[in-house]
């Protein structure tokens, strides 16, 4: 077996990636049924003709209401799930007593409960499954967790016709959709074993709203597109083929897209980058994706990614099960990509330019140390306190070239920085900081709505003194010997003096940009976290404007 070419980045080469991913799967928009009888209102609807290739079919089903009375403690006791639309008819053609099954497997219909109902022996023109799915209270977040369990109970499947969304309104739809999607996907893989089943290939929707879907669509590709770059192991996704990667998403959507190299970053004043990847054989990089749609007065948005593509700690080196998931330290990055590229499939009437600031944080002869003074692009001088802080140096160029020469209005970076942001709000929230409340507020707002939550920490100015330093103008990190703790406020303080007075914020994703197992719309390994996030808070600037 031939072995994928080992990269080096100073021949300008990048090896092709030997991880295969799987493909979204289609998802198609059918009459809707009708509310009292169950039938569609053309096409076939729940009663598939074999020829059509239907192998499950899914309707939806919800929890009891609350009981009011004593005629109620016995459903209380023992609740039964109630049949949303198609799903009476639907158990008929099955011949099922779903109320008994249901019972029986301790099924009530909360979001992502699977009820699977096989055909009568007699009956071979059915679909093979017959799935009930919990759709809860049908809000937004219940119907993500929804689309996921369908997904998780339909990998490997050719056709799933569905009826769960079919009399929603078009955001509930979009919700059902963007967990299906985001639930079925898997990491992409190398090697000769079977892979596990993937998510099915065609999804069919009764009453379906096109426009939910084109955004669910466009939605569960960004974050497929930051879930794969983030999963590729570095010895692949090194800066240079990040920085091509970039260029192949930019040549497919339309985006403009520069790359500088290692020459450039040093002409250019790029210290931070320079000294964080310096001990690597992969030098830096710096991408620039800009969707620039056409109109006057378009506010610009300029998200920052860190794009750390190993972080090994550096020459303040790592315990070893630390560095296993720090393939993922590039999140950011991969965030604010994909987000460029959906931002221009959605043709969002904004501005969006992605600057990624990509190194690898290794050990060399070359390496940057502990007590040195960087450079950086505003010319701030830093002492180097710990060569595993080296998010914040990337950042802090690429936030002072962004706010001096970009022209933002709004200026976001997205980065895997501080254990303590995880540390203080875990797996679930990222921790936002900022200078402008309105922005904050917008962000917030949008975690809320789109699933990727935020929890805003103060900026507590008055921490600021920890970063004094006697050689330089700053310290990058509070001395150790300080046990000042407050780690993520302090990165947040750091960052803040390369924002150039722009209104800036920052969404510390150190927790939530991975998973150790598959959950709601989750999935193990990296999450994509930050996609949803700031595509909900660009549609917002839309419908304000």
């Amino acid at each position: 077996m031939q072995l994928p070419p080992k990269s080096s980045a100073r021949t300008g080469s990048a090896p092709v990636s030997p991880y295969v991913t799987a493909s979204l799967p289609e998802v198609t928009a059918l009459a809707g049924l009708n509310m009292r009888t169950g039938r569609a209102e053309s096409g076939t609807g729940l009663k598939p003709d074999p020829a059509e290739g239907v192998d499950i079919l899914a309707v939806a089903m919800t929890p009891p209401p609350a009981g009011s009375g004593p005629e109620d403690m016995d459903e209380a006791a023992d609740p039964v799930p109630q049949p949303r639309r198609g799903a009476v008819e639907a158990a008929v053609r099955y011949g099922a007593d779903v109320a008994a099954r249901a019972r029986s497997a301790k099924v009530t219909g909360k979001a992502g409960d699977i009820l699977v109902i096989e055909p009568p022996r007699e009956d071979a023109g059915l679909p093979g499954k017959l799935i009930y799915v919990g759709a809860g209270d049908e809000s937004p977040a219940e119907l993500r967790r929804a689309g996921a369990g369908l997904a998780r109970a339909t990998m490997g499947a050719r056709r799933v016709r569905a009826s769960v969304v079919d009399g929603l309104e078009p955001a509930a739809q979009e919700a059902f959709i963007e967990g299906f999607l985001l639930g079925g996907y898997r990491p992409p893989r190398s090697g000769i074993t079977k892979a596990p089943a993937p998510i099915a290939e065609h999804l069919e929707l009764t009453g379906l709203d096109g426009s939910a879907a084109a955004r669910a669509l466009a939605t569960a590709r960004a974050v497929w597109t930051a879930r794969d770059l983030t999963n590729t192991p570095a010895e692949t996704a090194t800066p240079e083929w990040i920085a091509e990667q970039a260029r192949v998403i930019a040549g497919r959507s339309g985006l403009t897209v520069r790359v500088r190299g290692e020459d450039e970053l040093r002409a250019e004043g790029f210290g931070g980058l320079l000294a964080v990847g310096s001990g690597s054989e992969h030098p830096p990089r710096l991408v620039e994706a800009a969707y620039l749609p056409d109109g006057e007065d378009l506010p610009h948005v300029v998200l920052v990614g860190k794009g750390i593509t190993f972080d090994s700690g550096g020459i303040s080196l790592k315990p070893r099960d630390a560095m296993m998931t720090m393939k993922t330290d590039m999140a950011g990055a991969a965030a604010v990509l994909a987000v460029a590229e959906a931002a221009a499939v959605l043709q969002l009437p904004v501005r969006v330019t992605a600057v990624l600031a990509l190194a690898e944080n290794a050990i060399g002869a070359a390496s940057y140390r502990p007590a040195d003074v960087v450079t950086t692009y505003n010319g701030t001088t830093v002492e180097v306190g710990n060569t595993d802080a080296e998010g914040r140096m990337v950042l802090a160029d690429a936030l002072a070239y962004a706010a001096a020469e970009l022209a933002p209005d709004v200026l976001v970076d997205v980065a895997t920085l501080t254990g303590a942001a995880a540390l203080g709000l875990g797996m679930h929230h990222a921790a936002l900081f900022g200078n402008a409340p309105g922005l904050l507020a917008g962000l917030e707002a949008a975690g809320e709505s789109s699933g990727d939550a935020v929890w805003q920490l103060p900026l507590v100015a008055e921490y600021g003194y920890v970063l004094d330093s006697d050689i330089a103008d700053v310290s990058h990190i509070a001395p150790v010997k300080a046990k000042f703790g407050a780690g993520a406020i302090v990165a947040a303080l750091f960052l803040e003096k390369f924002t150039g007075g722009v209104p800036w914020a920052h969404v510390d994703i150190a927790g939530p940009s991975r998973a150790t197992k598959d959950s709601r719309e989750l999935t193990k390994g990296a999450t994509g976290f930050g996609v949803r996030l700031l595509l909900s808070y660009l549609a917002g600037l839309r419908q304000a404007g």
